[in-house]
């Protein structure tokens, strides 16, 4: 059993480094003048990543770990729901169901002020060095 999971392990991490490197062939295209280099600016320009702020970069990180906690609030709900649903009668179960839903509750409260807050203070401060606030970071 030891040998196999060896096996499996150095598998997954030669395929690892086979894709790296078929991957960077791709990227070194020499048809096209300029190859690699325009290839980049290419995936900078689209990205936007050339005239990025610190302070947009790190409201747009904190929104999509926000935006992460709601989805786990969504999901504590449905397993919550289904918990009372299925309790069948059942005094203990219906209350983990209520308690998971009521803390739930207040985790998502919880979520909204931290969104709120972080909107407020990367929108309306000047954080990004022009004095401004961000270009929109919604």
């Amino acid at each position: 059993m030891k040998k196999v999971l060896c096996f499996i392990i150095l598998l997954i991490i030669s395929l690892l480094f086979v894709h790296q490197t078929v991957t960077a062939q791709m990227l070194t295209n020499t048809d096209k003048p300029g190859g690699l280099s325009d290839l980049t600016n290419a995936v900078a320009t689209e990205a936007r990543f050339g005239k990025v702020e610190v302070g947009f970069l790190v409201a747009r990180i904190i929104q999509v770990a926000l935006g992460l906690l709601a989805v786990i609030f969504l999901i504590l709900m449905i397993i919550a729901g289904f918990r009372w649903m299925t309790a069948g009668g059942n005094d203990e179960q219906v209350k983990k169901a209520t308690s998971t839903i009521k803390t739930s509750i207040i985790g998502l409260v919880i979520v909204l002020a931290a969104y709120a807050i972080t909107y407020f203070v990367f929108r309306y401060l000047p954080f990004s060095g022009g004095g401004g606030g961000m270009p929109n970071p919604v």
